[in-house]
């Protein structure tokens, strides 16, 4: 999404862009670049300082403050008198800005740039939220869902079920476990293990059913969530 009033600057970048084959839309000021954004969430949205009516940093706020368009890089476009503005967009939640006059090669290699920062971001994001069937367990949020219910765990619960399901199908010895989970400095009776898996069984329903118990050495959750008991 390009969002500037002037119309030369718009269409030069969204040549440069589309060149490059990205969808571009564009707006030539706040308002209409909000209902834009609502419409279709952009992957990035390219935003300039001095609008008409609403100006950049307002509609970079508004951005920030709603949690649809929370994470949706801004990047700022700001004249040399404008720096001072767009140093205060980046305390707002900007996350870049480029001074005019620009070369467009630029701007769209700091596009690009930011593109593959927001990817590797929610790669990263994603390897943090794991699912097994319908059971998921975010590491961001510290919460655990079955069928869309939360279920309530311990810390301990928690931490043991994620080294779990992260490997699942590995089977780990009590002492690996409250390594992984606690620490290699804590003291702990080997035995407290069984109490979690307990407790963790009990509280997953169904899904318990999925932790299996090694005979001789200790636990892993089963490989994938169809395999047959």
């Amino acid at each position: 999404m390009l969002v500037d009033d002037e119309p030369d600057v718009l269409e030069i970048v969204r040549h440069h862009l589309v060149r490059e084959r990205y969808d571009v839309a564009i707006a030539g000021d706040g308002e209409a670049a909000l209902r834009e954004v609502r419409k279709k969430l952009p992957d990035l949205v390219v935003l300039d300082v001095m609008l008409p009516g609403m100006d950049g940093l307002e509609v970079c706020r508004r951005l920030r403050s709603d949690p649809s368009t929370a994470s949706i890089p801004v990047l700022m476009l700001s004249a040399k008198g404008e720096e001072t503005d767009a140093v205060v967009g980046l305390a707002h939640g900007a996350d870049d800005y480029v001074r005019k006059p620009f070369g467009a090669k630029e701007l769209v290699a700091r596009i690009a740039a930011r593109l593959r920062g927001a990817e590797s971001g929610r790669n990263e994001d994603a390897k943090k939220v794991l699912r097994f069937g319908d059971m998921v367990v975010d590491s961001v949020k510290h919460e655990v869902g079955i069928d869309g219910k939360p279920v309530r765990l311990t810390m301990t619960e928690f931490k043991l079920l994620r080294q779990l399901v992260r490997n699942a199908g590995r089977a780990y010895s009590r002492n690996e476990l409250l390594d992984a989970v606690l620490g290699e400095e804590a003291f702990v009776v080997d035995r407290n293990v069984d109490v979690h898996v307990a407790s963790l069984r009990k509280k997953l329903g169904d899904y318990g059913r999925h932790l299996l118990t090694i005979r001789g050495l200790g636990y892993k959750f089963r490989e994938h969530p169809e395999a047959p008991d």
